[in-house]
């Protein structure tokens, strides 16, 4: 639904993020300019506009004469991710806990009861968006003008495994998010407090906690299946 509040552009702009983080609109998709232009009432050059931002903060990709699609996740991607984020979650929290305003933190702080209202009663896209949103807080906490395009790209890729392995009604999946709001809970106060060493090993806590439960359904167990007798071919 369109907020009559924002601009075409924003409107569009925040509808694509939104149905590429939840899944959405699957990686790859190719995006349909006649179909946006009419439902967002924008001319084709504002919303190669909106196309072009949205392609600069990783959300979509450009190619020349074939369009806009939404940003791939490939084997390469993956395992770029699971490299670089470890040490790029660490560097925004140290430097989070060190450059946090008042304003940034109550913001914080405000997120992150949007994510435990998620937690109660959201739908799993719900609780991916407030989750991205509580660490995008804690990107503009860093503000750090290298770390943050990286760290915004990781958070698009972390939000969209999430949904991917995300399983409702899985208990280790219930505990591992009550966890992970236990985890923010100590981020907030961390940051308060100005302790660089605490947030950056609250960040190693949270990322091992992201990584097992992705783990867990990349590779599961075997299936433990009866295969019944083998039959044996009598000699003739």
């Amino acid at each position: 639904m369109k907020d009559d509040a924002r601009s075409p552009k924003a409107t569009l702009k925040e509808h694509l993020k939104t149905a590429v983080l939840t899944l959405s609109m699957k990686p790859g998709a190719d995006l349909d300019e006649a179909t946006l232009s009419d439902e967002f009432s924008l001319s084709r050059t504002p919303l190669r506009e909106v196309f072009r931002q949205l392609a600069g903060e990783g959300y979509l990709e450009l190619r020349e004469n074939r369009g806009a699609r939404v940003s791939e996740m490939s084997y390469t991607t993956l395992r770029d991710f699971f490299l670089a984020a470890p040490m790029v979650y660490g560097a925004i929290l140290r430097l989070a806990a060190l450059n946090a305003t008042a304003a940034l933190i109550d913001d914080l702080k405000g997120a992150q009861q949007t994510f435990e209202a998620a937690l109660r009663s959201g739908s799993g896209a719900d609780r991916a968006l407030a989750n991205n949103r509580f660490h995008e807080i804690t990107g503009d906490m860093a503000d750090n003008t290298y770390l943050l395009p990286s760290f915004k790209r990781l958070l698009i890729d972390h939000a969209r495994i999430g949904m991917t392995f995300y399983r409702p009604k899985d208990q280790v999946v219930a505990d591992n998010l009550s966890v992970a709001s236990a985890h923010h809970d100590a981020i907030i106060a961390a940051i308060e407090a100005s302790d660089e060493a605490a947030a950056g090993q609250l960040a190693i806590d949270h990322w091992n906690l992201s990584r097992d439960q992705i783990e867990l359904f990349v590779t599961p167990a075997g299936l433990d299946l009866p295969l019944g007798t083998v039959a044996h071919k009598t000699p003739a």
